[in-house]
């Protein structure tokens, strides 16, 4: 059975929520700037930042929350027969380099 190498493990979960609560916290800060704006814009502008305003939360906590898989990632499934590697697959009886 092969080994996870470090390079392949995924990240930390403290990072992982440090990522998350990034990228939600810059959402909310463009939310506040809509709210702000509300106030002294007039016409489609005020259209615009109220539905900025509105849609931003539910866009935030979406984006927030996708994980993102690197691309070829190696998938080893405990008790499964065969390894899927990018776009090759090949039998746990495969000599593995």
């Amino acid at each position: 059975m092969k080994q996870q190498s470090i390079t392949s493990l995924p990240a930390s979960p403290e990072v992982e929520r440090r990522n998350r609560m990034i990228k939600y916290s810059i959402a909310m800060g463009i939310r506040v700037v809509c709210i702000v704006l509300m106030l002294f814009v007039h016409g489609w502008w005020l259209v615009v930042c109220a539905i900025g305003a509105i849609a931003l939360p539910y866009f935030a906590v979406v984006v927030a929350n996708v994980k993102i898989a690197p691309r070829g990632a190696e998938v080893i499934r405990p008790g499964s027969v065969e390894i899927y590697t990018g776009t090759e697959s090949r039998t746990s009886d495969d000599e593995v380099k």
